[in-house]
């Protein structure tokens, strides 16, 4: 492991570094991480507005409804910059990083085609995003377009779920609510492993120092994970929050998606908001945008403030919170509106926050449950809706993973909604869970065997047209045939069970003689019930291409009709399709059926 990120807080240990990145006026890379953000912090203010400086951009793919390569993220300071470009050199920087940290702790050298790189994503991100982040490590440099198999796509709350069963008893806390007698669980019936609460105990007392042991074997969780075992990872980030609901496979131990990946936008950010939100309230949001423009390191200064006690909030706490306001905060203050902070804090009318005459906002506990709750109550909202799913009954184990899942205020509200239905585990370096199950699936990427599909796709198609079933606005003649359009030619159904090395297989024809490519769009909807392309909640995701070679003999006769979009006949020229739905990313090759060649086949959401 990365032991530490250089710069960091006070006071915080920090195994993770922050999504910032700065750009030189010139835009040349400067520095990633809390690098980027104390050098920014301490640049003149007047000199900061040239620089570029972005902070926690990652969601801003999965935000964004048509993502392309041009799309573009804003810095600071307004300047934009193509969104692949800052995510290349992100990780330019994880590259060059990571291969110091192992020559400085192995000595040996790696060659470029030695190393498989594991990138995690949120498995609620969609295809485009996913392909995105493939184009980004081409464009950085870590791998090359020509062994696309050295880089493998892992999805956050799988990589978790690889991890977590493979938990010992002392890696984990275990919140469950049953309260114990005797070792005995109340109702007497089950001998509750007596050694639990020593092993809690001395776990304590150990902290600090951080053990990552990985057995052979499955059902280590205490001996208790067992095949069959259903269980359900929570994953909370910064940015999201995914849910993954795995069963454990007889007899070697893989692992099957029961319901589809699902989740959303209720990260730990979200909280930020809600106190930046409440500044707004406060002081006037003319007057926060001003400020974050004209003071950006005074603004830095009271986010990384109110970070560090975002942190230490817990739900039992007393007394309240106190963040320091910069005093150029104070001061831009007087001098924009005229009056103090305490004056606007008073006319406010807000109770909850106070005013220490030591320059600091006092957030009192009921402040801080308002800017948790919304985000904490979406996540457990989310939790006991999918609980609440046919196909997810009789789970045993609930991991909370992630950043955020180290937040009191997060593990009492889940424990209180859920404790009595399930076992709530969080395993130690719950922060880092992610991370080390991505390497595990590194290295046997077999190790999730089914999948659930998160869309329904497909491609449109002609069929014959069949009077009083068809609409006559479908109706397309050609060469005195009767065709019907738009027909969706489904190739996955949402929430389908894929395995592993199931393919969908479609033939293709190309419409005229020495056609060199044929193109297929792929559409996709978030329900099953689809008939034409044309439906209201279809639309298009994607494109097939399809580089046809010289073919070798002479073709036949070759009937019209949309490039690509008949299914072939016996004396046309046949590209045959296979499509992988079973992977962590769709994958598609195809060949030329008479002469068996192989054609180059490639899958694109990206350029619509």
């Amino acid at each position: 492991m990365c032991r530490r990120w250089e710069g960091g807080d006070p006071g915080v240990a920090n195994q993770k570094s922050p999504t910032c990145l700065l750009l030189t006026p010139d835009l040349r890379f400067h520095s990633f991480g809390f690098a980027a953000r104390d050098f920014y912090h301490d640049l003149d203010p007047e000199e900061a507005q040239h620089w570029l400086y972005f902070d926690k951009f990652k969601m801003k793919i999965h935000s964004t409804s048509d993502l392309t390569m041009e799309t573009e993220l804003e810095a600071v300071n307004g300047r934009k910059v193509r969104a692949i470009e800052v995510f290349a050199h992100a990780l330019r920087f994880f590259r060059e990083h990571a291969l110091k940290e192992v020559k400085d702790q192995s000595s040996s050298v790696l060659e470029g085609e030695e190393i498989r790189w594991v990138i995690t994503v949120p498995a609620v991100w969609r295809q485009p995003a996913k392909q995105f982040m493939r184009e980004a490590v081409y464009l950085a440099g870590l791998v090359s377009p020509d062994c696309p198999e050295r880089l493998l796509i892992a999805l956050e709350p799988e990589a978790a779920s690889i991890y977590c069963r493979k938990l010992r008893l002392h890696q984990v806390i275990d919140l469950s609510l049953q309260p114990i007698t005797n070792g005995l669980d109340l109702d007497g019936t089950r001998p509750f492993d007596s050694s639990f609460r020593q092993a809690r105990e001395q776990l304590r007392r150990s902290r600090h120092s951080r053990t990552f042991l990985v057995e052979s074997g499955t059902g280590e969780l205490w001996s208790e994970l067992q095949t069959g075992d259903r269980y359900v990872v929570a994953d909370c980030g910064g940015g999201t929050v995914d849910l993954t609901v795995h069963q454990i496979e007889q007899p070697q131990g893989t692992l099957k998606e029961l319901y589809k990946a699902s989740g959303g936008p209720y990260g730990a950010v979200g909280v930020d908001l809600a106190f930046e939100a409440m500044l707004c309230q406060i002081f006037g949001e003319d007057f926060i945008q001003s400020f974050k423009a004209k003071r950006p390191a005074a603004w830095v200064d009271l986010m990384i403030a109110f970070e560090a006690r975002k942190r230490t909030a817990s739900p039992g706490r007393a007394n309240a919170l106190n963040i320091s306001l910069p005093f150029s905060f104070i001061d831009f203050y007087k001098r924009h509106r005229g009056q103090s902070v305490e004056a606007a804090l008073r006319r406010s009318n807000m109770n909850i926050v106070k005013w220490s005459s030591q320059g600091m906002l006092r957030l009192t506990q009921e402040a801080m449950n308002e800017l948790f709750q919304p985000t904490i109550s979406n996540i457990v909202r989310h939790i006991e809706e999918l609980m609440g799913k046919p196909e997810v009954r009789c789970v045993r184990f609930l991991f909370l993973v992630g950043g955020f899942a180290e937040s009191p205020m997060l593990q009492k509200a889940v424990q209180k909604a859920l404790g009595r239905t399930c076992r709530i585990i969080i395993p130690h370096d719950v922060g880092l869970t992610i991370l080390k199950g991505a390497v595990l699936f590194g290295l046997d990427p077999t190790v999730v065997r089914v999948r659930r599909c998160p869309v329904t796709y497909g491609v449109g198609v002609l069929n014959r047209f069949v009077e009083g079933r068809h609409p006559r606005d479908k109706l397309l003649i050609k060469d005195g045939r009767e065709w019907c359009t738009d027909i969706f030619d489904r190739f996955v159904s949402i929430d389908q069970s894929v395995a592993l090395g199931e393919v969908v297989r479609r033939s293709y024809t190309p419409a005229r003689v020495g056609q060199r490519k044929i193109i297929i769009n792929i559409y996709c909807s978030a329900t099953d019930d689809v008939t034409y392309i044309s439906d209201p909640d279809v639309r298009k995701c994607g494109t097939i291409t399809l580089d046809l070679p010289e073919p070798l003999v002479p073709p036949g006769a070759v009937g019209g009709a949309e490039a690509g979009a008949v299914i072939a006949g016996p004396e046309r020229r046949e590209i045959r399709a296979t499509m992988q739905f079973g992977d962590t990313e769709i994958k598609v090759t195809a060949i030329d059926v008479i002469s068996d060649r192989s054609v180059r086949a490639s899958i694109d959401f990206l350029s619509n």
